[in-house]
């Protein structure tokens, strides 16, 4: 299981589009306290002394509505509270609003070792922003060999024993305008366990290519900040392999099929590599129907339809003529 303390909440702070705006008010001894969950809590019936159930695990959040009962308190009354709370093994408290340190809360913090953080945002964005950055953290991962490309707004994991040719083909999808993810060492993670998504399994390779002949090659400069993504949902799966005459590849497409990772199902094609065919554009087809067939069509499917009435309407045509023939 991930393990974050509240350092690297700091950490990821600086690094998330989800900007969190934390600083650190007291409780700096405390940095080193894990965070387990991604679940966060507001202590409001803590503070008023209903201590049954407790999130006591959870990063406690003080907003408006706890500050103003803070507030209306005694001052012994508000730190009698106030120590009760802090006598549990608490991650961090984050203020997310305007505060009067008469609250007490910097002062038990510190002497708590609490980290006290506080952020510039109101409690419902704030909510909102650090969950998904912990729920991006603590979602279920693995790492794997593979490379994902983005192409026409579809995530594609290009599977493959080594050699085969998935950093050529991605290279070469890049000069047509697709941006790359990763390449070599893909981390998968599933968030809400409905959608895969996938990003760089390390900070220093993501967007290199490594293609043989040529060496490592730093996509970001090459094409520019265009080419690349941090991270994307993982939406179709394609396996490359050695052309095996004596293996049946399907060729209508009619049957829907999928590989599962992390308990997400993705659709998988089978694409068979010979002298001749043109990977990166079989690729840029198989993500375009992808695409299609998310938007309700299947050419496929539909093809199946139109053979079965075909037939359907020839078997009318032959039986109504040859009933004809009998008079």
């Amino acid at each position: 299981m991930n393990v974050l303390t509240v350092l690297d909440l700091l950490g990821l702070n600086c690094r998330s589009n989800k900007d969190l705006k934390l600083s650190v008010a007291a409780g700096r001894k405390g940095l080193s306290r894990e965070i387990g969950t991604s679940y966060v809590n507001r202590p409001g019936l803590a503070l008023s002394g209903f201590f049954d159930q407790f999130a006591h695990d959870r990063i406690q959040i003080f907003g408006r509505g706890e500050l103003a009962y803070l507030k209306k308190m005694s001052r012994d009354e508000r730190k009698t509270a106030l120590e009760k709370l802090f006598a549990f093994p608490i991650p961090c408290c984050i203020i997310t609003s305007e505060y009067d340190s008469e609250t007490d809360i910097v002062e038990i913090g510190e002497k708590h070792s609490v980290p006290i953080l506080k952020t510039e945002l109101n409690s419902s964005d704030f909510s909102q922003r650090i969950v998904t950055v912990l729920g991006d953290y603590f979602a279920p991962s693995e790492i794997i060999h593979a490379t994902l490309v983005e192409v026409y707004g579809i995530g594609v994991l290009l599977q493959g024993d080594s050699g085969i040719g998935k950093s050529e083909t991605a290279l070469e999808l890049i000069s047509r305008g697709h941006r790359l993810i990763a390449d070599d060492a893909v981390k998968l993670f599933a968030l809400s366990g409905e959608i895969l998504m996938g990003a760089g399994a390390n900070e220093v390779t993501r967007h290199h290519l490594e293609v043989r002949g040529l060496g490592i090659l730093n996509i970001n400069h090459l094409f520019g900040v265009g080419a690349i993504r941090e991270k994307k949902q993982i939406q179709l799966i394609i396996h490359l392999e050695e052309w095996n005459s004596q293996k049946n590849y399907d060729r209508f497409g009619a049957q829907d099929v999928t590989k599962t990772y992390l308990g997400i199902d993705t659709p998988f094609i089978e694409m068979p590599v010979k002298s001749g065919r043109n990977i990166p554009v079989l690729v840029e087809i198989a993500a375009m129907n992808e695409r299609l067939k998310k938007l309700g069509y299947n050419s496929a499917r539909e093809f199946n339809e139109n053979m079965l009435e075909w037939l359907e309407n020839k078997r009318t045509r032959d039986l109504y003529f040859k009933n004809e023939d009998q008079f």
